[in-house]
């Protein structure tokens, strides 16, 4: 683990040319080192998705967050502007690529880039995680607990997305995926489902499902949160990194 660490708030360039607001941290050290996009959760740009951030820049990885509710609410409460994110569906999927290839982007230009980046998302972001890997050039990429990858949204859903099951044939990264067998979105048949797709087109994943684990076992302030899930989940997720995003 790295001792300096740089994290600021950036601005950065996403989706048609928009300007969007991103929490960076890096270890200060020349390089070359991999890069990850963390994509956040459903409840936004929010203290702990900037925490998990700072991790991996103390892992030895160069990181950034970029605030994908930055037009709905600029400048809000993560809490507010997420309010007002789900009233409007969620983030379109084409916003979320172009905001994501804008992250990809500025790690890549960092003077201590290798140009191998990977992305990372939680809930929301798990299913964005997914899609960015299949569509973007990525390097890896994790999708935790990601939902409505292969079903729909239940008609009470403020996320109005379809399923990406499909886009599976178009993985163009080896893909991590951290689940829970208490989860209900993803259920462990959903799970079962982009497994099986993934499989039929040889594509390179693994794939692990916790027992005793529900949904937002990384989120150290939710009720969900399962310390010795999480601890075991990290390891993983550091592994995985460093096999495909360094060197």
């Amino acid at each position: 683990m790295y001792d300096a660490l740089l994290a600021e708030t950036v601005t950065l360039t996403g989706h048609r040319g928009d300007l969007i607001e991103a929490y960076s941290a890096r270890p200060l050290v020349p390089g070359p080192v991999g890069g990850v996009v963390v994509i956040h959760h459903t409840p936004g740009y929010d203290t702990g998705t900037k925490e998990i951030t700072r991790r991996f820049a103390a892992e030895g990885f160069a990181a950034v967050c970029p605030n994908l509710y930055s037009r709905e609410a600029p400048g809000a409460d993560p809490g507010e502007a997420a309010a007002v994110a789900r009233a409007r569906g969620g983030v379109p999927d084409d916003r979320l690529l172009g905001d994501v290839a804008g992250a990809a982007r500025y790690l890549r230009g960092l003077s201590s880039s290798n140009r191998r980046v990977g992305t990372i998302g939680y809930c929301s972001g798990g299913r964005q995680s997914f899609l960015a890997a299949c569509s973007l050039d990525l390097q890896a990429a994790v999708d935790c607990y990601g939902g409505y990858v292969a079903r729909r949204p239940p008609e009470d859903s403020p996320i109005a997305v379809e399923p990406i099951l499909y886009l599976a044939k178009d993985l163009g990264c080896p893909l991590l995926g951290l689940f829970g067998a208490e989860d209900e979105h993803p259920s462990p048949a959903e799970t079962a489902e982009l497994r099986n797709e993934l499989r039929k087109h040889g594509k390179v994943h693994a794939f692990h499902t916790y027992e005793g684990a529900g949904h937002a076992f990384f989120a150290v302030d939710r009720p969900g949160y399962r310390p010795q899930v999480a601890g075991e989940a990290w390891q993983r997720i550091l592994e995985f990194f460093g096999r495909h995003l360094s060197g």
